[in-house]
């Protein structure tokens, strides 16, 4: 595909003001599961959480059939077949490949992206509006063209009310996917911030929305209209940049790590069983086993640890035999050290478990991360580095596939469609695992000249 033309702010006489792209991928997960096998487009198609639990995702067509996110799929399951639902389990592998194809095509058409999330990215136009919306319509064309996968995009000047436009292109058909925030404003003018719910605002929380209705603020406009000052001193400086950003004002500033990847805060790597585990011996192979995928994160971004965190739990919907336990492990120096790391994840919880608890939860954290390359100590007080092996594992993993080595049970592959992790028994179940064409040999589609 011939890199498409990006529009030079120099043709126009005036500079216009920067305006925030934010093109953001419809239903994503359940655009992807159609881009291979087209018999699925305009059917309702849901994807689910890990072990077939919860919807995640839905197309159009199941959202019509007024299926929402969250719900258990057990509870619905008869209904859904019923309607004719397709369920498909989540394939990481499929997303994270389209994803990336996306967000490639799409930097090719601002001078500046920051990826997001997997399905979304802001882009940064410093043209007037005619050449911002000419180059959103060619940036849409090719993204279904090439991958498959329709976005919606909101134009504004800063990134929160680029969000509220980039709804509202989304839920009206009329906008043909684009939809500038000048418009909407002044075609409505403060309509639509009074009618969106301030819980519905990027970045507050449902903690945070409970307090603020507590003092009446209720919607985005009410939040709009609030005092900068008096909200960054009763709640924080966060919460009064959003204030600033609804006012038109961008104050939320582009994260440095967001297009790699990186986290600053924590590692983390947490799953639900296939089926219950029982006893210590069964879990520390499972905390073993994310604390291996945790640190191949923090090797990939050249980062340290010096905290290590395991928590494992029961099932919430049995609350009178709930039970749960987590601690945190202070490691003696940063390390990016597998063995390190693993052995402290499986200690933090040995002495701290019920043994006859049916434990369905568990994860590894690892805190207080730091850059490898700017970690300057005193002489003898070096950190922990890994002397290779978790590079030799990474290495084998990439040459022959994941889990074909690792520490314990790290190291014992599944077969067939499983063969993306762990053989154990409390390994997560796809069992509606959809084919991985962009990523594995023998699942590469098959195309027929007819």
């Amino acid at each position: 595909m011939p890199n498409p033309p990006i529009a030079s702010p120099h043709e126009h006489s005036t500079p216009a003001k920067p305006q925030y792209v934010l093109a953001d991928a419809n239903s994503f997960f359940a655009s992807c599961e159609s881009v291979f096998n087209p018999s699925l487009a305009g059917r309702p198609v849901v994807v689910l959480s890990n072990n077939d639990g919860c919807v995640v995702a839905r197309s159009p067509a199941a959202k019509k059939l007024g299926i929402t996110n969250g719900t258990a799929w057990f509870k619905i399951r008869e209904q859904a077949t019923a309607d004719g639902v397709i369920p498909r389990s989540s394939n990481y592998e499929l997303y994270a490949s389209l994803s990336h194809r996306m967000m490639a095509i799409m930097e090719q058409f601002f001078p500046e992206q920051e990826v997001y999330s997997i399905d979304e990215c802001f882009l940064l136009s410093l043209w007037d509006q005619a050449t911002t919306l000419r180059t959103c319509k060619q940036m849409r064309e090719c993204v279904l063209r090439s991958v498959g996968i329709p976005v919606s995009i909101g134009i504004a000047p800063t990134k929160t009310l680029a969000k509220v436009s980039n709804h509202w292109a989304k839920d009206h058909p009329t906008t043909a996917g684009i939809s500038f925030w000048e418009d909407i404003q002044q075609e409505f003018g403060d309509r639509v911030l009074a009618s969106i719910p301030v819980s519905e605002i990027w970045g507050v929380g449902h903690r945070l929305t409970r307090k603020l209705e507590s003092i009446g603020i209720v919607t985005a406009l009410d939040l709009r209209d609030s005092n900068p000052s008096l909200i960054r001193r009763r709640f924080s400086v966060l919460l009064e940049r959003t204030v600033l950003e609804l006012r038109g004002i961008p104050a939320i500033e582009a994260d440095e790590n967001a297009n790699n990847g990186i986290r600053t805060n924590q590692i983390l790597c947490s799953r639900m069983f296939s089926q219950p585990v029982i006893g210590f011996e069964t879990l520390s192979e499972a905390l073993s086993v994310y604390a291996q995928k945790a640190c191949t994160r923090l090797r990939r971004q050249n980062s340290l640890c010096s905290q290590v965190r395991a928590f494992c739990s029961t099932s919430p919907y049995e609350p009178h035999k709930y039970t749960a336990s987590s601690h945190t492990i202070q490691l003696s120096d940063p390390s990016d050290d597998p063995l390190t790391i693993s052995h402290a994840a499986r200690t933090a919880l040995k002495e701290r478990i019920d043994p006859h608890a049916p434990y369905v939860r568990a994860g590894v954290v690892l805190l207080g991360l730091q850059d490898a390359t700017s970690f300057h100590t005193l002489e003898g007080l070096e950190p922990n580095r890994d002397p290779g092996l978790g590079s030799a594992l990474e290495e084998i993993s990439h040459r022959f596939g994941p889990f074909r080595a690792g520490i314990g049970y790290g190291g014992v592959r599944g077969k067939g469609r499983q063969s993306e992790d762990t053989g154990r028994k409390w390994a997560m179940n796809r069992h509606m695992l959809s084919a991985r064409p962009t990523t594995r040999w023998e699942e590469m589609a098959t195309v027929y000249a007819r």
